[in-house]
């Protein structure tokens, strides 16, 4: 019988205590399946927590572009999955990841996005994803982004930007094959719309966008974006 192709999981770690535990117990343990915490100078127990659950954890510079990619670098599998350490993945994504890419034509994909919080707007949010994800097929780092790493390797990773690495990565990999939006949902943590507010974090990240579409740089790009998400505390 053919063995499965193996999946590492990538996960870039800064300061996730709180969430990591929830994350990693959605992951089963397999010998298909490899755990990567990519740690960019947590100030908590992050490390030490990841480790004693069994991630492979590697120490490197901040920045998630850079952790993202060194993940990559030392991750074994043929299949890599990029998650956010405060997202939750679906029953049975490794198979489901596997079926994707089996697919003719088919260079990439991610999850339906569910976010983890009852605020208003919020399902509207949800929806936004994914008609923006399944008429455009830009879907974003934190739908968990899943590709060969061949692929990946041959794109040259992610590019070194402070902010946007997810958006342009994507962007490269569409002009490669078809990149789909897996039925099954990951579920995200809703802190950053309980901190900034549904309707502030939604037209902060368009701008964003937009901004970046027009050719701002993505360093002032993430001057704006602290200065937005701090504007409460």
């Amino acid at each position: 019988m053919e063995t499965a192709e193996r999946i590492s999981v990538i996960i870039p770690l800064l300061n996730e205590v709180a969430v990591l535990p929830t994350t990693l117990a959605a992951i089963p343990c397999s010998p298909q399946i490899e755990i990567v915490g990519v740690d960019g100078g947590s100030q908590d127990e992050t490390v030490s927590l990841a480790r004693r659950l069994g991630v492979h954890v590697i120490e490197t510079d901040p920045g998630r572009y850079h952790q993202l990619n060194q993940g990559a670098e030392v991750a074994t599998g043929k299949i890599l999955l990029f998650l956010h350490a405060d997202t939750r993945l679906p029953g049975g994504f490794a198979d489901l990841i596997r079926e994707t890419l089996a697919q003719p034509g088919v260079v990439g994909g991610a999850f339906r996005l569910k976010i983890n919080a009852d605020l208003k707007g919020i399902r509207l949010v949800e929806w936004g994803v994914q008609a923006r994800s399944r008429l455009f097929h830009l879907p974003y780092g934190d739908q968990a982004l899943f590709v060969y790493k061949t692929t990946f390797e041959q794109l040259g990773g992610f590019a070194a930007m402070p902010i946007m690495e997810d958006y342009e990565f994507v962007r490269r990999l569409a002009r490669c094959g078809k990149i789909l939006i897996v039925s099954a949902a990951v579920i995200t943590s809703g802190r950053r719309w309980q901190h900034l507010g549904v309707w502030q974090t939604t037209l902060l990240n368009q701008l964003i966008i937009l901004a970046y579409a027009v050719g701002i740089s993505p360093r002032r790009l993430v001057r704006w974006y602290r200065r937005g998400v701090n504007t409460k505390k």
